[in-house]
């Protein structure tokens, strides 16, 4: 399953109300956050507050079920109510637009692994 992760830089002042936005997405409109993350694809999203020396950044990691540009082109398009508030919300928070960054910000993997569980691990 492709997995598309991107790091927001939180705007100054901004720090609160994206904690609100989180909290909205998994409180009031989770139902309306599950369509809309279903209609893309998406398996699994989480996002990641991060304090660094340039200011605070949400690092947002996404599983998709399908071609991540594809879905992104989509999400780009569209003008439903609810996906038009989120992107608002973002853009707003961010200063990413996501009708022109669907994906966000972009990254580059330089290193992935994946560790077997079943290997016990000796020192």
């Amino acid at each position: 399953m492709p997995l598309v992760v991107r790091a927001f830089p939180v705007l100054p002042g901004k720090e609160e109300d994206i904690r609100r936005f989180a909290a909205e997405m998994a409180g009031p409109r989770r139902r309306e956050a599950e369509q809309f993350y279903r209609s893309f694809g998406v398996i699994r999203e989480s996002w990641h507050y991060q304090e660094t020396p340039h200011g605070p950044m949400v690092i947002g990691v996404t599983e998709l079920d399908a071609e991540p540009d594809v879905k992104a082109r989509e999400y780009a398009e569209s003008i439903r109510p609810f996906d038009t508030w989120f992107k608002e919300q973002v853009r707003n928070l961010t200063g990413v637009d996501p009708n022109l960054q669907p994906l966000g910000p972009s990254s580059e993997v330089i290193f992935d692994t994946q560790i077997e569980v079943d290997v016990p691990y000796s020192t």
